[in-house]
């Protein structure tokens, strides 16, 4: 998961690099026209099929069609949504990728694929901005067609290795499997617990990051360590679902501050325990429920161990994490 500053960051502390392309595009809404036919067969849910009549080009504008209507809630602008996506070359009519390929190759999880999570109307992960445009006004649920050429939906810069111009074109099939509306300034409430012996203090202020207090000359842990501080009564955060999610996190080394939610656009999400976030969160937080606040303290090994470019590679991470809600 490669996180860009238009949409939310953790200091380069979560990202798991899955870009297909190399750069995206700025949103739009355009929905355009276009003479290329396009076959797409199989349910949502289901790995579309996707065919091209040779010779077929896409035309100068994004078009977008919904194959199928689903009988979720409207996505609006900063509805978190969870999306599987398909894209296939209009150029040789061969797939290039998309959260379906990822399938089964989850550690311990082959049932669980890599999928797109992010707030609609900024760009997704793995989804560039004009095809992440193209989920707005459609229900959870549907299945959506986006058609456009390469520069019009991931912009000039792609992956060389690709083979494609920027008058190519590209066809996009995008499942909205779920959406959420939150509140962006989201906060668990309740009584917080005393940290465990050996746990970092930590106190929130509302609508502020959380201080967070490493004990005085303790050694950092070797092993992932967590605590509930807040036992929150909603569902479970199961593997592969969208966590949301306002958090804070400092090194333990020296107790200052590398990133927190509040520091940006606030409530966040993340696919959780697929391995596009950091191990330690993926251990820590799947199995929790929505309203927890959870104390993380990470050793490199489940963290940035190895990724000298995050800057936190030889960092114990130490993060509070409320879980307002889940896609």
């Amino acid at each position: 998961m490669n996180l860009t500053k238009n949409t939310r960051r953790l200091a380069a502390a979560l990202a798991v690099p899955a870009l297909l392309f190399s750069a995206a595009a700025c949103g739009g809404d355009d929905k355009g026209s276009s003479e290329a036919k396009v076959s797409v067969k199989g349910d949502f849910g289901q790995k579309p099929e996707i065919s091209v009549e040779k010779g077929a080009k896409a035309g100068d504008e994004l078009t977008v069609k919904t194959l199928s209507e689903g009988k979720g809630d409207k996505v609006e602008k900063g509805t978190f949504v969870r999306l599987d996506f398909a894209v296939q070359s209009m150029k040789d009519d061969k797939p290039l990728g998309g959260s379906w390929s990822s399938q089964g190759q989850v550690p311990g999880n082959k049932d669980v694929r890599r999928q797109d999570v992010f707030a609609a109307g900024q760009p997704g992960q793995q989804v560039p901005a004009k095809v992440a445009d193209a989920v707005i006004g459609q229900r959870a649920g549907s299945r959506v067609e986006v058609v456009g050429t390469v520069k019009e939906t991931i912009g000039e810069q792609v992956n060389p290795q690709l083979g494609l111009a920027p008058e190519d074109g590209l066809v996009w099939v995008v499942d909205v499997v779920g959406g959420q509306k939150v509140d962006p300034k989201s906060e668990v409430k309740g009584d917080q617990a005393k940290p465990d012996e050996g746990m970092p203090e930590v106190k929130v202020v509302p609508q502020k990051a959380a201080e967070i207090t490493i004990p005085k000359d303790a050694k950092a842990p070797s092993d992932l360590k967590e605590q509930v501080l807040i036992k929150g009564s909603g569902p479970e955060i199961k593997a592969g679902e969208g966590l949301i999610a306002q958090y804070t996190g400092v090194k333990w080394e020296d107790g200052k501050k590398f990133d927190s939610s509040w520091d940006h656009s606030g409530a966040t999400s993340f696919q959780i325990g697929t391995g596009s976030v950091v191990q330690g969160w993926d251990k820590g937080l799947v199995g929790k429920h929505v309203g927890d606040r959870v104390e993380l303290v990470i050793p490199p090994k489940l963290g940035y161990e190895g990724q000298a470019g995050s800057g936190l590679d030889k960092n114990t991470l130490v993060f509070v994490v409320d879980i307002v809600g889940k896609v």
